[in-house]
């Protein structure tokens, strides 16, 4: 497909609101795995980690932000057809091809500087996590399965670049927590689309036309288990859990398990849309989340 057509010379209208869906910044959420790092290592009160730490957040939020552009010119055709992804900015016109892939390579060499300053290392995950992504959008996305692994992969980057930010070792249960809730999450927005999409999601989603709901169903039901088992024998037995020296950590549990029951329950009966904004749009998810992040926060920094 090539990238420049005739909207390149087209004018783009509607202020700055088509710039703010085509960086997505709600969706520097995802972005929060690269401060889970910084959070176990009880290293937070340090200024100069957590300014670290805070860099490599940033580079990965203008990296995201240079993916999403890059792909919504890709994609633009498969938008137009879209009853959603119609009204992105690239597709409906309101930024040309030329301006969002320059908006693209901009953020993308911004996001490297940026994590140079964190630690080589986190250029280096950020490098490889914007390779990665052009692997994707130009043939993994359309694999069955490895679509889902890619993704998921992105997420286990995030966990890598902030743990390399702040000098510690990442824990292999840490990265096997993060990298199986991310594949949950995966499949579990593959359903969606399939749902909301019915008979036209091939149209949309060429992959989707080689998944199938009770497979999905199926698949997230395996991996919403063994997520809560890992994460289980994170708090039990990484490094983090023996500095501590207690199992309180094991304890914040029962918000885990209703995070995940929740989210579970939002998929298969609101129907609700990606992981992003379905956790956004839930106050029961979201105050979960703040507690899950208290609780661990004064177990690792009470006195």
């Amino acid at each position: 497909m090539a990238i420049a057509d005739r909207s390149d010379f087209s004018t783009p209208q509607g202020g700055m609101a088509p710039w703010y869906r085509l960086l997505r910044p709600s969706h520097w959420t995802k972005n929060l795995f690269v401060l889970a790092p910084l959070l176990f290592s009880g290293r937070a009160r340090e200024v100069d980690v957590a300014i670290s730490a805070g860099l490599a957040f940033v580079a990965f939020c203008l990296a995201a932000s240079s993916v999403y552009a890059f792909n919504d010119v890709l994609d633009r055709d498969a938008d137009r057809r879209h009853p959603t992804k119609r009204l992105r900015p690239v597709a409906a016109g309101q930024i040309t091809t030329r301006q969002a892939m320059g908006v693209s390579g901009l953020l993308a060499v911004l996001a490297l500087l940026l994590a140079q300053q964190a630690h080589w290392q986190t250029a280096g995950w950020v490098g490889l996590y914007l390779g990665l992504n052009l692997l994707y959008s130009f043939g993994l996305k359309r694999v069955v399965l490895l679509d889902v692994f890619a993704i998921a992969s992105f997420f286990v980057l995030r966990l890598l670049a902030g743990a390399a930010a702040v000098a510690v070792a990442p824990s292999v249960w840490l990265l096997l927590c993060g990298g199986l809730l991310a594949l949950y999450l995966g499949f579990a927005k593959r359903r969606h689309e399939l749902s909301a999409l019915g008979d036209a999601s091939a149209t949309h989603r060429s992959v989707l036309a080689q998944y199938s709901a009770p497979f999905l169903d199926q698949i997230s039901s395996v991996l919403l288990a063994v997520t809560i088992v890992s994460y289980l024998m994170y708090s039990l037995t990484s490094d983090t859990a023996r500095r501590v020296g207690t199992e309180e950590l094991s304890y914040g549990i029962p918000f885990v398990l209703y995070g995940v029951f929740r989210y579970l329950y939002l998929v298969h009966q609101r129907d609700q849309g990606t992981p992003t904004e379905t956790v956004l749009s839930d106050r029961w998810l979201l105050a979960t989340v703040a507690l899950w992040l208290v609780y661990n926060g004064w177990v690792l920094y009470r006195p």
